[in-house]
């Protein structure tokens, strides 16, 4: 029972708010101290499992790559490509976004797109600058809004579509524990087509959720300082409504 404190020391750790790859990597620590493996096999334990995965951390390898491309001008080139196209607006944009994200992920391209290659040094500066040609600056919080949307297609748009695979993990993971565990003959194709409705049920709701987002910016962005002075008023300072141009007020004519 004492190996289950390695349980504790990821919730306390987790609740402390700590850095989830140093409390992983206490609890393993603690885990395989408390199970009597001497250190020694323990830094073995993790050196091959890091062998076993290192797949996984292919995608660090972009980093480099998408910094360098960031820092001569991604995002700029970005937010001018879709100043150049007036009618996609930044809903219509993150629609299409979703809608090839979910249709890479159902082809099993998951890295094709995705939170570090493609939304942060391409979608979300791309859905910035379609809200700043129709709206002008945008505040912090607008701004931090869009941002949250284009993170929200892609999330929705991987985790609906990924299930429409045959060979990924979830689809092979769950005909091989249902064929095991109840002794039947569960086929992928049999899950993957009825994560089908489930995926186009995703893309309709967040769809429209998406779409709403030019009206949901258009009422928060009216009332915004500067928006729309100086338009159509002709006032000059000082004058009262109804007074016509030219007429002076009463204190002036005495």
């Amino acid at each position: 029972m004492t190996v289950l404190l390695g349980v504790l020391v990821v919730v306390v750790g987790f609740a402390t708010r700590r850095n989830p790859l140093l409390v992983v990597g206490a609890a393993g620590i603690v885990t395989g101290l408390l199970g009597g493996l001497s250190p020694q096999r323990v830094l073995a334990v993790f050196g091959e499992g890091f062998a076993n995965s290192r797949s996984v951390t292919i995608f660090v390898i972009t980093l480099p790559v998408i910094g360098l491309l960031e820092r001569y001008g991604l995002q700029e080139q970005a937010r001018r490509l879709i100043s150049r196209l007036g009618a996609l607006t930044t809903g219509r944009f993150l629609a299409l976004y979703l809608l090839l994200r979910q249709l890479a992920a159902a082809l099993g391209l998951n890295s094709v797109f995705g939170h570090a290659q493609t939304v942060r040094p391409l979608a979300a500066p791309m859905a910035e600058g379609a809200a700043e040609r129709r709206h002008g600056p945008l505040p912090e919080k607008a701004r931090e809004k869009v941002r949250s949307y284009a993170a929200s297609a892609d999330n929705v748009g991987l985790f609906f579509g990924e299930d429409v695979f045959l060979a990924v993990g979830s689809i092979l993971l769950i005909t091989g524990f249902v064929n095991t565990t109840y002794h039947t003959h569960l086929e992928p194709l049999d899950l993957a087509l009825w994560a089908v409705p489930t995926a186009l049920c995703a893309l309709v709701i967040h769809g429209w959720q998406l779409l709403r987002l030019d009206r949901t910016l258009e009422h928060t962005l009216a009332g915004k300082p500067g928006r729309g002075s100086g338009r159509g008023s002709g006032r000059k300072s000082g004058q009262r409504p109804g007074q016509k141009s030219g007429q002076k007020s009463e204190g002036a004519v005495k």
